[in-house]
């Protein structure tokens, strides 16, 4: 990857990282569900209005709104909200990294380099370390959820790389058609309390919404769109493992939390062993 790319891809994890604040904040206001609807409503309009869908078949709209957007955000605001603590799902759903890998090796027939495995093993180790002083008491169904997550961003990569769309920013506005209405078809049926939240909103809620829907969805899911398409996921993904790292940092100065000794290792392991991946001679059939 090029300097310029790299410092996109880093430029991503910093506001994604910066977003686990905001959903933890989102969800003092809204329930889970509806809360991720209201996420992807925002994205789409009036957006579609404007943006034209010219080139984009409808079932890559469908598959990547699905997994990127209902199954991903669905699996992850509720798995917070059962019990999962915020620093650990940054941390969790960044396992979308060797769902990657694996699914890509088996659909894509892209398997990585030795010196790939090798920085993702590292990466994977920094968040083991992270886990081990985050973990706690938390429910393994809240933990199951957002490895779920996980797995449907992973699978929303391999649609991306595999639909050879070359426009990521407007996949992003027309797959936000998809979430909202099942996600609020769950909502009616497994949550209440969704009017008076509406009824009651606030400045700080709509906050929540407009970055999680423009920054941490639209903007951010536009580039990560546009380097999957120029290069290999296998390149990408592991990027994404810098996320925890800044969201452990904005939790440590916004939220009052504190990192100690094995969370300092841990993150240090999780950037060299992205250095590692990202530094891997690219193969000659790889874009």
């Amino acid at each position: 990857m090029n300097p310029l790319h790299t410092l996109l891809a880093v430029l991503v994890t910093v506001l994604w990282g910066f977003t686990f604040v905001a959903i933890k904040v989102g969800l003092g206001e809204f329930p889970p569900l509806l809360f991720a609807a209201l996420r992807f409503a925002v994205v789409a309009f009036p957006a579609v209005l404007f943006i034209p869908r010219e080139g984009i078949p409808w079932r890559w709209i469908v598959w990547v709104g699905l997994s990127m957007g209902a199954f991903q955000y669905g699996f992850l605001y509720v798995g917070m909200e059962s019990g999962m603590p915020t620093g650990l799902s940054s941390l969790v759903i960044q396992s979308q990294a060797l769902f990657t890998l694996l699914f890509s090796t088996v659909i894509l027939r892209d398997v990585p380099q030795r010196q790939q495995w090798f920085g993702v093993g590292l990466a994977l180790a920094g968040m083991v370390a992270i886990a081990l002083t985050r973990g706690g008491q938390s429910p393994l169904l809240s933990l199951i959820l957002v490895l779920g997550a996980a797995a449907s961003w992973a699978t929303g990569n391999i649609c991306i790389k595999l639909s050879k769309i070359t426009n990521g920013f407007r996949l992003f506005v027309w797959m936000a058609v998809v979430p909202p209405l099942p996600l609020l078809i769950l909502s009616v049926i497994f949550e209440s309390g969704q009017v008076a939240a509406l009824r009651s909103l606030t400045p700080l809620g709509i906050g929540t919404i407009l970055y999680t829907g423009l920054i941490s969805s639209l903007l951010c899911f536009g580039f990560w769109a546009y380097l999957i398409q120029r290069y290999s996921p296998n390149r990408v993904a592991p990027f994404s493992l810098l996320v925890p790292v800044f969201g452990l940092a904005f939790s440590a100065m916004l939220l009052g939390d504190r990192l100690n000794y094995l969370e300092i290792l841990g993150s240090s392991l999780v950037f060299v062993g992205l250095c590692c991946t990202v530094l891997t001679p690219a193969k000659s059939n790889l874009t």
